[in-house]
């Protein structure tokens, strides 16, 4: 028997693919273990700490179908996505919804972005790829700051269990979307903006449920049903688009 957490990888065959995946232990105490195919096309298995090699392989055996489908899935939506060039014509996501990008060369004025009727305009002196990819960031940052802490008080008014709002950081992440510190601060992923409001919504419910349940427990789930019954759709939502709001800037 080999315990999870010394075996942080194995992998099973699916006809003639060999879908390798990752094993980390699940700090909760429900015997289930939970398995996601991220938008990065990496498996990650979550198990119980008394969980055996064994058992995990069999539950990955049970769900290899749906593994392999998912991993097909992102395959595909990540052939759609073009390399950034950064030039007038592109779409990037805010809000869930896509804005033309249109580059103004402004040589005697600051740069600057704004969103006007639908068009990402960003004006600047130097008009090179990179120089857009930071102003565009920056603003992403700008607007997270501004969307979150204006949902966040919306949110509060149900969430009856915090009883002091929470203090939010900003940190880009490749595979998770926020976190809440034991003492309740939230870190939020800054691309999370692009996402639709409720999306958002979710994300910042997910975090303040840990406030007053530190893991995934039955009570946590509880917890979140009450707050949106549908957070289940909501975060399929979310999930399916994450390769393209991670990888738009």
């Amino acid at each position: 028997m080999i315990h999870p957490a010394r075996q942080k990888t194995a992998s099973i065959q699916y006809g003639d693919i060999e879908i390798d995946f990752a094993i980390e232990p699940r700090a909760t105490d429900t015997p289930k273990v939970l398995i996601k195919v991220h938008p990065d096309c990496r498996v990650v298995v979550h198990a119980p700490p008394l969980a055996s090699a064994e058992e995990i392989i069999q539950a990955v055996k049970k769900r290899v179908r749906w593994i392999h489908r998912q991993i097909r899935y992102f395959e595909e939506q990540r052939k759609d996505i073009l390399p950034r060039r950064y030039v007038s014509g592109e779409s990037h996501f805010y809000l869930g919804r896509r804005h033309v990008l249109k580059i103004q060369e402004a040589l005697r004025t600051a740069p600057e972005v704004k969103m006007l009727r639908g068009v990402l305009e960003v004006k600047t002196r130097v008009s090179k790829p990179e120089k857009i990819r930071s102003l565009l960031f920056d603003w992403y940052k700008a607007k997270a700051r501004e969307v979150f802490d204006r949902r966040l008080d919306e949110i509060l008014l149900q969430t009856l269990w915090v009883k002091e709002k929470p203090p939010i950081r900003l940190l880009s992440m490749q595979t998770q979307w926020g976190s809440c510190s034991p003492k309740g601060q939230l870190t939020l992923n800054p691309h999370l903006v692009k996402a639709p409001r409720e999306c958002i919504d979710y994300v910042l419910l997910h975090e303040l449920c840990h406030i007053a349940e530190h893991n995934h427990s039955e009570n946590f789930y509880r917890l979140m049903k009450q707050v949106m019954p549908h957070w289940e759709k909501v975060k399929g939502r979310l999930d399916g688009m994450a390769y393209f709001y991670l990888n738009d800037v």
